[in-house]
């Protein structure tokens, strides 16, 4: 608080003149920081103030798209480098392959089959008994130019 009341203030007059500018702006920046802090200072905590941000920052999107590094051929333009990368993609699969196997090996079914096939079937047959009457009625249909007895 000490600090704040041994700082000199300039006046509006002597901040406007032209070799003044970066004081002015300096000043500018220095008076929204101390508003901005007052008017947020219930919100924002120590912790918020002095850690460091965790974010990763990564200098390519190549890994985030998993787009494919180095060298490329198609065609059998380079037969080696197609090799490779034959390789590689074989290794990423198998290894998803085995995830995956694993993942469907621990799942489980919550119903049993004969059970899932006895709820179908009677679901079948409530469907079927809905769309029965029109059924019935688009089976004999009268020919248009026969009319209708009263």
């Amino acid at each position: 608080m000490s600090s704040k009341m041994n700082k000199v203030q300039l006046s509006k007059g002597i901040l406007q003149m032209k070799f003044m500018s970066r004081t002015k702006a300096k000043f500018d920046k220095e008076t929204d920081d101390a508003q901005g802090r007052a008017l947020y200072a219930s919100e924002i905590t120590d912790k918020m103030l002095h850690d460091s941000a965790n974010y990763v920052i990564e200098p390519s999107y190549v890994p985030c798209e998993e787009l494919i590094e180095g060298r490329v051929s198609f065609g059998g333009m380079n037969p080696e480098i197609e090799r490779l990368i034959e390789l590689e993609t074989g290794a990423q699969t198998a290894k998803r392959e085995r995830a995956e196997a694993i993942k469907n090996s621990k799942m489980q079914t919550d119903v049993p089959d004969a059970e899932m096939a006895q709820f179908y079937s009677s679901v079948m047959k409530t469907v079927n008994k809905k769309y029965e009457p029109n059924r019935k009625r688009l089976q004999h249909p009268l020919p248009l130019n026969i009319k209708r007895q009263q």
